[in-house]
C-alpha cells in the first residue's frame, strides 16, 4: 500500500508519503506549526531525518520555520501558502489511491476455512463458514482513513514540567 501511495504521489506532484505526512500533519494543527519534536513523533523519524526533512521542505518554500515566543530555544514549523496548496493537490491523489489499494486488499479471497480461521483468530467478525472475518477491520479502516482521519488529530498538548525530587 505504503508502495503504491509512493510511486503515486511521486509521479504526479513530485511528493513523497512522508512529506505529505508532514504537510498533513501541519495543516491539522490550531496555527499550521508544530515543534520540530513533535513532528518527529508525527511522522515517526529521527530528530536528525525530521530536521533533513524540514530542510528539504524548506527550500522548497513549503515550510518556514519561526522561533517560539515563550522558549527561544524552541523551533516551529509552520506550513506556508504554497505547501498548504500543495497538499491541496496531493489529498485526492492520495485518498484515491488509499481507496483503490484498500479495495484491492478487500478483494484478495480469503484462505481455505482452517487458514481463514487461524489468520484471523482475534479480528472482529465471522464470515460464511463461522471463522472470523479479516476484511472486517480493512472495512473499517478504509472508512476511516477516508471520513478524514489522519495520523494526527488533535493538536499534540505542551507537556508538563517535571520537577524531580530529592531523593532521600
Amino acid at each position: 500500500m505504503r508502495a503504491s501511495l509512493e510511486r503515486s504521489l511521486q509521479a504526479e506532484l513530485k511528493l513523497s508519503v512522508v512529506e505529505y505526512t508532514v504537510l498533513d500533519a501541519l495543516s491539522r494543527q490550531d496555527g499550521w506549526h508544530m515543534r520540530m519534536q513533535q513532528l518527529a513523533r508525527a511522522t515517526a523519524l529521527s530528530p536528525s531525518a525530521t530536521t533533513r526533512l524540514v530542510n528539504r521542505l524548506e527550500d522548497r518554500g513549503l515550510l518556514t520555520r519561526i522561533l517560539c515566543d515563550d522558549d527561544r530555544r524552541g523551533i516551529y514549523t509552520e506550513l506556508t501558502a504554497s505547501g498548504s496548496s500543495l497538499l491541496a493537490d496531493a489529498r485526492p491523489v492520495h485518498d484515491a489511491t488509499l481507496e483503490r489499494a484498500l479495495d484491492e486488499a478487500i478483494a484478495i479471497p480469503e484462505p481455505g476455512p482452517v487458514g481463514g480461521c487461524a489468520a484471523a483468530a482475534a479480528r472482529p467478525g465471522l464470515n460464511r463458514a463461522g471463522c472470523r472475518d479479516n476484511k472486517a477491520p480493512l472495512k473499517i479502516l478504509k472508512g476511516a482513513l477516508l471520513r478524514g482521519a489522519g495520523p494526527v488529530r488533535k493538536p499534540f498538548p505542551r507537556p508538563p514540567r517535571l520537577f524531580r525530587l530529592p531523593r532521600s
